[in-house]
């Protein structure tokens, strides 16, 4: 057990256990976590180095790698649905505005590691904050939270009875969650007859685009039945 480990109590002792079962469940559908920290050259790999470590000779395994800046356009390109970011960033940090709708896009849970400050609540999936060791770097800190999760995602991933959850509320033909507010979308390419192909939680589909107009790649959209009923307006950057 790291200092780390002993220093966390109530609420964030709370935070670390739920983010690390809901990111061992994604792992134990095939999903990778994604480590980004555009603010500290370097940590990324190390994040993602920490989680990988601890894959023992025949235990349960974790998927991880680090993503370039900028986050987003790294995040686009390589992630799928299902998968995990682990972000250690700053609240005002442009890597971390937009993220919650575009991960919400895109089918991927948010993690966001913060030292300071709490953000408010919603801006990710999971917030978990750093805390004031004296002696000890941000850089130091990180590493070993970053390790304290990788210990509880194997000791998680050992019990398939604990990880076999899904975590998806529209498994029926007709979803109820969604069937009134919509799912959300991001445009990958727009057609010239009323139609665009998208990206959302359930991968790649056409919709219809006559009721908003024109749309442009990388447009936030909210779909119904199909069609695109109206445009999200973005969290400015």
């Amino acid at each position: 057990m790291n200092a780390l480990t002993q220093d966390l109590s109530g609420p964030d002792a709370v935070d670390l256990a739920t983010a690390s079962l809901a990111a061992a469940r994604r792992l134990a559908s095939g999903a990778t976590i994604w480590c980004a920290a555009p603010v500290r050259a370097g940590l990324a790999n190390q994040m993602a180095g920490a989680l990988t470590a601890r894959t023992h000779d025949g235990g349960p395994s974790i998927s991880a790698e680090a993503v370039d800046d900028p986050v987003l356009d790294g995040l686009r390109a390589h992630a799928h649905s299902g998968d995990v970011v682990a972000l250690f960033a700053g609240a005002g940090e442009p890597a971390v505005t937009g993220l919650r709708q575009r991960a919400a896009a895109w089918g991927l849970l948010t993690i966001w590691i913060v030292q300071g400050p709490r953000p408010e609540a919603g801006a990710a999936d999971f917030v978990l904050s750093l805390g004031d060791m004296t002696g000890t770097s941000a850089e130091e800190q990180l590493l070993m939270l970053t390790e304290t999760v990788a210990d509880q995602l194997v000791e998680h991933l050992k019990d398939p009875g604990l990880v076999a959850f899904s975590e998806s509320g529209c498994d029926d033909e007709v979803c109820i969650t969604c069937s009134d507010e919509g799912r959300l979308g991001e445009v990958v390419l727009a057609h010239p007859d009323s139609r665009a192909q998208v990206r959302t939680v359930a991968g790649l589909e056409i919709v219809d685009t006559t009721l908003v107009g024109d749309t442009q790649p990388g447009d936030l959209v909210l779909i119904h039945a199909g069609s695109v009923i109206s445009l999200v307006e973005e969290e400015a950057r």
